[in-house]
C-alpha cells in the first residue's frame, strides 16, 4: 500500500512540475467506465510463459464522455503470485467538454490475492498524442476497482 502511494504521490508531483514549467494548470475529471476484455488467441510462447494478451473495449462515463480500445498483455508467476500487465489505449470523446483523442499509456505490477490499490499502476498520456480540441494534453489516470468490480477513475491533466 506504501509502495502505490508513494508512486502515486511521485507521479503526480511529475505532472504538477511538469505543468507548472509549462504556464498550465492542473484539473480533477473523474468518472467511471465499463470495459469488456475479449482474450487474444494465445501463441505457443505465450501459453508455456502464462502470458495472456487482451483487447479492450471501454465506454467512459463523467468529465471524460467517450470510448476506448486497447491491447494489453499480462504476465504471471504462478509460484508467487506476481503479476504485471502492460497496455495501450485510445481514447476518443470529450474530456469537459472539449472533443478529441489521446492515448494511455498503461504499467502495473501486484501480487495475486491483493486489493487492486496495493500494486503499483501507472496510466500515463502519451506524449503529443492529443488531437483535435485536445491537442497538448499531459496527465495521469488512477484506476479504482470497488468490492463489486465497479470501475472509476479520477484523471488530473493540463491543457495548454
Amino acid at each position: 500500500m506504501r509502495v502505490g502511494f508513494a508512486v502515486a504521490v511521485a507521479v503526480m508531483s511529475l505532472a504538477l512540475s511538469v505543468a507548472a514549467q509549462n504556464g498550465m494548470h492542473m484539473v480533477h475529471a473523474q468518472g467511471s467506465f465499463d470495459i469488456k476484455m475479449t482474450p487474444a488467441e494465445p501463441t505457443d510462447f505465450e501459453r508455456a510463459n502464462d502470458i495472456t494478451r487482451l483487447t479492450s473495449d471501454k465506454t467512459w462515463h463523467g468529465d471524460f464522455e467517450g470510448v476506448s480500445h486497447g491491447e494489453m498483455i499480462t504476465g504471471s508467476t504462478a509460484s508467487t503470485g506476481s503479476m504485471a500487465y502492460v497496455a495501450i489505449e485510445r481514447m476518443t470523446g470529450k474530456l469537459n467538454g472539449r472533443q478529441g483523442s489521446f492515448t494511455f499509456s498503461h504499467r502495473a505490477t501486484m501480487m495475486k490475492g491483493d486489493a487492486p490499490s496495493a500494486g503499483e499502476l501507472s496510466v500515463v498520456v502519451v506524449p503529443n498524442s492529443g488531437t483535435g480540441e485536445l491537442t497538448g494534453l499531459t496527465g495521469s489516470l488512477m484506476i479504482h476497482i470497488d468490492a463489486q468490480g465497479k470501475h472509476t477513475w479520477t484523471f488530473d491533466y493540463s491543457l495548454p
